[in-house]
């Protein structure tokens, strides 16, 4: 029973960080099209500030609980929507 649920936890860790990589390089597309075209018309300023500060709250949870998978996702996506953001402002 004890070995069962060690087994789910560390298979659960696995799936929190497939689910952190999909979601954080989910960005990528994105970026890259942003960066290439310099269009942002269609990305909403109020939206991915919002998106951004979220972000950036969940990266300092993350630091504050010591979770790894977490703490590299947000900063990760952190990183990507910054460059959204700041591309948006840029080309507004």
């Amino acid at each position: 029973m004890i070995r069962t649920f060690i087994m789910g936890v560390k298979n659960m860790a696995y799936i929190g960080l497939l689910a952190a990589a999909l979601t954080t390089f989910s960005f990528v597309p994105q970026a890259i099209k942003t960066l290439k075209d310099k269009n942002t018309a269609g990305i909403s300023l109020g939206m991915y500030s919002m998106f951004t500060v979220g972000v950036l709250m969940w990266l300092v949870y993350g630091i504050a609980n010591k979770d790894i998978p977490l703490i590299l996702a947000n900063f990760v996506t952190l990183i990507f929507a910054c460059i959204i953001l700041i591309m948006k402002v840029k080309y507004k």
